[in-house]
């Protein structure tokens, strides 16, 4: 399909080292450390590591220092790392009910049982550039005073459940039945275990789009930020040659309910109804964004009409994954001149075609 490029070999060396002379700049300027991206630029990290599908802040600022800060690069970079680690098992399911919430709001309910923490955000701040801002101050000591002490953090959807008001938990699957992205290939119709898998490594911006897509009338289904929450949770695996759970490790995530409501239907009584989003790190617009898809995308399971391209499984679950739209956009730039000269042939050919017959019309046209 592609012809050799002369001196192409040569020519590719020379591209990487002026991109690596690119990434450095001036030689006077001190080079960016892991730790100043991990800890400064948390928000890039959680992306990575939530659309890269590893957790890993190290890692994601390795890739994001070596991709110049291009964000799907450095997902890319990631994620073809993380094919080549060793599988050993599955880790127990986190229990999000057990979080230690950092941040925890909802935009249903004003008093809450253990109450609402703003925590660490610029929700509420002015986009303004502060132009004052300096990289070498110390980072600003929260007042203690303001702090408060959470207690039990029941979840918004426990609390109307309790009354009613919201459908059931869904089931656990049987075991062994739940499906795994990173293994086996995406196939259709999908179940909502490989659909929520496939919207948590989603492109963000993606996701975003559709999300605001389903509240400007396409699919809308009237959404409630139910709940919000976001800290750690603990991991553990169950070992079997002990017979027990064992920790293995702490992992920040991001959860969001999605109250939405529901007219009924022949099998259930109007009710609210949810749509979830759970993903790596700090990243509230992505977890809303896939609670909003997730509830979209539950249209026949509920008996609702399709009426909208955020409701289309295989169309949102094709797309929404960044590192392959990115190589199919992409291997544009790859060599195509066989290709094209096959179509700037064919393209002569009917042109000539064409004149020859206007030629043809006008000369029949003089005759008569």
């Amino acid at each position: 399909m592609y012809v050799a490029v002369k001196g192409g070999e040569k020519a590719i060396r020379n591209a990487h080292k002026l991109f690596a002379s690119k990434r450095r700049g001036k030689a006077n300027v001190p080079g960016l450390t892991i730790e100043q991206i991990t800890e400064q630029l948390s928000f890039a990290i959680d992306r990575v590591m939530g659309e890269g599908s590893l957790f890993d802040r190290g890692l994601a600022a390795m890739a994001i220092r070596q991709a110049q800060g291009d964000m799907i690069e450095a997902i890319f970079l990631v994620r073809a790392y993380r094919t080549t680690l060793p599988r050993f098992g599955y880790s127990i399911p986190v229990e999000t009910a057990r979080m230690h919430v950092e941040r925890r709001i909802s935009a249903a309910y004003k008093d809450l049982p253990g109450g609402q923490l703003l925590g660490p955000t610029f929700d509420y701040s002015q986009r303004l550039i502060d132009f004052e801002l300096d990289p070498e101050a110390p980072a600003p000591t929260p007042d203690q005073s303001e702090t408060v002490e959470a207690g039990p953090m029941p979840r918004v959807t426990d609390l109307l459940g309790a009354d009613g008001m919201m459908e059931p938990d869904p089931e656990d699957h049987p075991e062994g039945l739940i499906g795994d992205l990173t293994r086996d290939p995406l196939s259709f119709p999908a179940d909502r275990d490989l659909r929520l898998q496939n919207l948590a490594r989603g492109d963000e911006g993606f996701l975003l789009a559709l999300a605001y897509s389903t509240q400007r009338g396409y699919a809308r289904t009237h959404p409630f930020a139910g709940e919000i929450r976001m800290g750690d949770v603990d991991v553990s695996f169950f070992a079997e040659e002990v017979g027990f759970e064992i920790p293995i490790g702490r992992i920040t995530l991001t959860e969001c309910q999605m109250i939405n409501q529901f007219k009924g239907s022949a099998k259930a009584p109007p009710q609210f109804t949810r749509g979830y989003g759970l993903v790596f790190g700090h990243s509230e617009r992505k977890a809303m964004s896939m609670a909003l898809v997730d509830r979209a995308l539950r249209w026949k399971e509920l008996g609702e009409e399709q009426t909208a391209p955020a409701q289309d499984e295989e169309f949102v679950m094709s797309h929404s994954d960044n590192i392959q739209a990115s190589g199919f956009v992409e291997h544009l730039k790859l060599p195509h001149y066989v290709d094209f000269q096959a179509e700037l042939d064919l393209i002569r050919m009917m042109h000539k075609e064409s004149a020859d017959r206007d030629t043809d019309t006008a000369q029949q046209e003089a005759a008569e």
